[in-house]
């Protein structure tokens, strides 16, 4: 019988659209380097809801968080890559690698897809929190398709 060939473990990230009312989150994987969205997570005057982030990280076990890195057209970073840069400390005291990947357009795109989908019929309303979610899809795949992962 010939030898099966080693198949790769599936692996799990999270991928995060940072803003500053609202992450938005999504969960990739390896095998299919697709994403799915898993909603928002409330971002506070007091920072992002930790405990929110906390229970996410526990539910899916991920491999590597991934963070939406905002630029410019250009490239050059934009006013929101502080605030990120402050997310990813936070992100850091759950002890995974963080990686970052180019979100240019990102939320452009996810509102388009969406509005796409409603207008086929398969969704309802557009909210501010699914185009956030939809957004840290396309950064998830984003990194899937770019890295081996």
């Amino acid at each position: 019988m010939p030898d099966t060939p080693d198949t790769p473990m599936p692996r799990t990230l999270l991928a995060f659209d940072y803003g500053q009312r609202r992450i938005g989150v999504a969960v990739g994987q390896s095998v299919t380097g697709s994403a799915s969205p898993l909603g928002i997570v409330d971002n506070r005057p007091s920072g992002p809801d930790q405990a929110a982030l906390a229970a996410l990280i526990r539910e899916w076990r991920p491999e590597l968080l991934v963070v939406g890195s905002p630029a410019h057209a250009d490239g050059s970073p934009s006013e929101m890559q502080a605030h990120v840069k402050s997310f990813i400390e936070v992100l850091g005291t759950f002890a995974l690698p963080i990686d970052t990947v180019d979100e240019r357009y990102t939320s452009i795109e996810a509102e388009t897809r969406l509005r796409d989908a409603r207008a086929a019929g398969a969704r309802r309303r557009i909210t501010k929190a699914s185009v956030d979610s939809a957004a840290a899809v396309l950064i998830a795949e984003r990194y899937l398709a770019a890295h081996k992962f």
